[in-house]
């Protein structure tokens, strides 16, 4: 006999990568790049919870859709796809989910783009939240840090009890919270029931709840109306929710994880993986042509057909600033 509630992976696709231009793309963002052993980040994503979840939904948008549609067919992976006509932030994208589902099915959310290994680590992790989430709990899933990063939020917690959700900090207040030792990575996942999520969306964001609710009634085959969706609030699942409710546990997790948001994040992760560097430390990225530094250390050269960009490791944040210049000329270079 089938079971009632499922399972599901929630796999949400928003997102260009800015910080990972040349490489990454309006019609290429970096969770399709090929760029990981002959996978993509998404592929990874997908893989990584076939195991432990009985069904898979993808939320996309009109930009990506096909993109994730030919990962899913790569991996011959069921799913249900819900298309976005607009960007609403997460907690529109997670509300389109949860009314897609049965009240007690519990959802995994997680972005599809990023970077996890020790993989036991990460099921024993899945399982306790979703245990949790069966209790009635939202859960987020804290990353006990291995360094005082500057381009991740924070939880301060005590156990699976969150005390505060903390902004990204600077160096100094990132290395007093290493110090103060019960700060975790904010990752971005989450695990809940449907019903328990939406209950409390309604409660602290009735407005988000209510439009996002109009515009999944109106859809049709998983497709949302592009006019109705511009109603609802772009609000961030963070703020709509988790800083609010009464109901969130953190499960504190010690699988690796890299949302792998800029070239420092990919040059390490590469590294690790047995991608060349040169004595000095410099690296190629997407170009097969024979390639010397002179003079250069810790240099990352990124080739693509239409661009190249040469940096400093160590200026691996600064790259959304060429991006966002470009975006003000209105350039072809970033589709």
């Amino acid at each position: 006999m089938e079971k009632n509630n499922s399972i599901i992976h929630v796999i949400l696709t928003g997102g260009v990568g800015s910080r990972l231009w040349p490489l990454s793309r309006k019609s290429q963002p970096k969770q399709y790049l090929e760029i990981f052993e002959g996978k993509s980040l998404f592929e990874m994503t997908v893989e990584r919870n076939s195991h432990l979840a009985d069904k898979v939904m993808v939320v996309g948008n009109v930009d990506n859709h096909h993109l994730s549609g030919k990962v899913m067919d790569k991996t011959q992976t069921t799913y249900l796809n819900i298309v976005e006509a607009t960007p609403r932030n997460t907690a529109a994208a997670i509300a389109f989910a949860a009314f897609a589902s049965n009240p007690d099915d519990v959802l995994i959310i997680t972005p599809s783009d990023h970077i996890i290994d020790k993989m036991n680590d990460y099921n024993n992790a899945i399982h306790e939240a979703v245990l949790k989430a069966k209790e009635g709990y939202i859960v987020t899933f804290g990353i006990i840090p291995t360094k005082p990063e500057t381009g991740y939020g924070y939880i301060e917690s005590k156990g699976d009890k969150v005390i505060s959700f903390r902004e990204k900090p600077n160096e100094t207040t990132a290395k007093e919270f290493i110090a103060r030792g019960n700060f975790l990575w904010n990752s971005g996942m989450f695990c809940f029931k449907a019903g328990v999520l939406l209950d409390e969306l309604k409660q602290f964001q009735p407005d988000v709840y209510e439009k996002s609710k109009t515009v999944w009634e109106a859809s049709q085959n998983g497709v949302l109306d592009f006019n109705l969706s511009m109603e609802i609030p772009s609000i961030s699942i963070d703020y709509a929710v988790m800083e609010r409710s009464k109901k969130i546990k953190v499960v504190p997790a010690s699988f690796s994880w890299s949302d792998l948001g800029s070239f420092e994040s990919v040059y390490e992760y590469l590294v690790s993986k047995g991608h060349p560097i040169d004595s000095n430390g410099n690296m190629v990225i997407g170009c097969d042509s024979h390639t010397t530094f002179l003079g250069l250390r810790n240099t990352i050269f990124v080739h693509t057909d239409s661009a190249n960009l040469i940096l400093q490791k160590e200026n691996s944040q600064d790259v959304k600033d060429i991006y966002s210049a470009l975006e003000k000329q209105n350039s072809d270079l970033l589709n």
